[in-house]
């Protein structure tokens, strides 16, 4: 059996830092017009978009959790929760889509910004505490749901997972009338 490669976890450290200050300089410079101006490649304001982006670091703890159970669990049994996952990607998508579209007149910017300070802090504060053991356990995952979804993925794997969604939408922005 290969032993797997120890998680970078100053790489991982350094990109939710990045996001982080990303973020807030999103939040801090962008107006009124920008925030309520469409994304590209999306059917999200801009607004939306950035609650979405944030909405990817929430995910993770649950995600985490999910890793936690079924990578304890034969295979078989996260495979086919992965499929049962997988067909009910119709109604994930309505959800994943009406979601920013409630959550920004719940969450202003100002409250965004706080939340992904506070989300990406547990995620880094959860991860210190991970043994080595635990980040290499992991579980099949709903393909269908996320394009940065893959078929098996760890501990380590989730943890990397938010910050690559981040990155993608971060260029579907058009803030100051400009695509980023």
């Amino acid at each position: 059996m290969v032993k797997p490669t120890p998680m970078d976890r100053q790489a991982a450290y350094d990109d939710y830092e990045r996001a982080r200050r990303t973020f807030h300089r999103l939040l801090d410079t962008a107006s009124a017009d920008d925030l309520s101006r469409p994304s590209s490649d999306t059917k999200w304001t801009n607004e939306q978009l950035l609650w979405h982006m944030l909405f990817g670091y929430m995910v993770v703890r649950a995600l985490l959790v999910l890793v936690r159970v079924f990578g304890r669990l034969p295979r078989k049994v996260g495979k086919g929760f992965a499929r049962a996952l997988n067909a009910g990607t119709a109604p994930f998508d309505l959800i994943n889509y009406l979601g920013p579209c409630g959550a920004v007149k719940v969450y202003g910017p100002r409250r965004m910004g706080a939340a992904f300070d506070r989300v990406t802090d547990s995620l880094l504060h959860q991860l210190a505490a991970e043994s080595e053991a635990d980040l290499t356990r992991g579980m099949h995952y709903p393909v269908r749901w996320d394009p940065f979804f893959k078929d098996y993925m760890t501990l380590a794997d989730i943890y990397g997972y938010p910050t690559r969604h981040f990155d993608f939408h971060h260029r579907q922005l058009t803030l100051n009338g400009e695509l980023k």
